[in-house]
């Protein structure tokens, strides 16, 4: 991978005296999130996500009304009750941004996005924050949205989705590879919407399949970031159901070898739990996902599950105890009615006492 090339560049450079390199490149390589079977490691150390969601502050914020006050605020935060990931949407609904054409090609991003972008992972990178970058939602392709059209367009074409692949999402890890602090990119919120729902179009799985192929395949290709799909429903991501729309057999036979998926990342919420159990309490293989690689929890209700009684905080440790990976309330900052930093924080602290060298083993600072 072009990260290895550059440390053995680097150091051959301070073997030779030719610089200095004291800004801190093998501290920082220290801190790159990597996957080891059903686990993920840091410096060979094992790691849980102790996470949250922290979707937006203002919808669409980046290339629209970033502020970045919010981030160093709510990151300190975060980091001072022990969370040490969160989920992030670079873009919420592709109105702001992002370049597409009429078409449905994308051609690029504009500058105040990656100013943005710019300033806000320094502020991730400053408060040991990890970031699951959410890339798009369903929501670009929603009626409601002006540009649905030209999304929907892109979605059903694989010569207009390369060009989001290599406009978009190329340039963005590959700009931000050399932070450790995004360590993933999720390629999509809930895309389940986007084929069962009217509103978002109804498309089918074959197509976002091949979409999510492409752009793991390109991820891949260009950095050491880690790619998942935050699937809305285990449904879709598990062949004991309407079949894993996600797996390597899927990816890989529209995209070739670097298409595919580094961990799984589902969603659940209490409405599930009548047709596919109570995921905080089975292990994810019983609750019927893939047992080849890590799995976590990429959405769950900040107030946990109320009409079973159980808080996050009970929630939370049942996942652990059950083999899940790591879990990612939503939201750390209210922006519903599923719980905010009140439900979030007692729940982060708990796990940060109960196992604080998996949540920092590269330490806390």
């Amino acid at each position: 991978m072009k990260r290895c090339i550059a440390m053995a560049l680097s150091l051959c450079i301070l073997l030779f005296g030719c610089a200095d390199n004291s800004s801190g490149d093998s501290q920082k390589a220290d801190r790159r999130v990597t996957v080891e079977g059903t686990g993920f490691r840091v410096d060979g150390k094992e790691l849980w996500f102790n996470g949250a969601n922290t979707p937006w502050n203002n919808w669409n914020d980046f290339g629209g009304t970033y502020d970045p006050q919010f981030w160093e605020e709510h990151f300190a935060q975060l980091h001072e009750k022990g969370i040490n990931a969160t989920r992030v949407w670079i873009s919420c609904n592709g109105e702001v941004g992002i370049k597409i054409k009429e078409d449905g090609s994308v051609t690029g991003v504009k500058d105040k996005m990656w100013e943005d972008l710019d300033s806000f992972f320094a502020i991730a990178e400053k408060h040991q924050v990890y970031i699951m970058a959410t890339l798009m939602s369903f929501d670009h392709c929603k009626d409601s949205n002006s540009k649905h059209q030209r999304w929907r367009t892109m979605l059903q074409s694989e010569e207009l989705s390369q060009t989001y692949v290599d406009n978009y999402v190329i340039p963005f890890v590959k700009r931000y590879d050399s932070n450790d602090y995004l360590f993933s990119v999720d390629l999509c919120n809930e895309p389940d919407w986007i084929v069962e729902n009217a509103e978002c179009g109804q498309l089918p799985w074959q197509d976002l399949s091949r979409f999510f192929a492409q752009c793991a395949a390109g991820v891949h290709r260009n950095s050491d970031v880690l790619v998942t799909v935050g699937m809305g429903m285990v449904k879709y991501n598990s062949d004991n159901y309407s079949g894993n729309c996600v797996s390597d057999e899927v990816l890989k036979g529209f995209a070739g070898e670097d298409a595919y998926l580094d961990y799984y990342s589902p969603h659940f919420y209490e409405w599930q739990v009548s047709n596919w159990g109570n995921a905080f309490e089975k292990t994810p293989k019983a609750f019927g996902m893939p047992d080849d690689r890590p799995v976590v929890l990429g959405e769950c209700p900040a107030v946990g599950l109320q009409k079973a009684g159980k808080d996050l905080t009970q929630c939370t440790e049942s996942a652990y105890n059950n083999g899940w990976q790591g879990v990612f309330p939503w939201t750390s900052n209210g922006v519903d009615d599923c719980g905010g930093f009140q439900e979030v924080s007692p729940s982060a602290e708990h796990m940060y006492q109960k196992i604080p060298d998996l949540i920092f083993p590269a330490g806390k600072g």
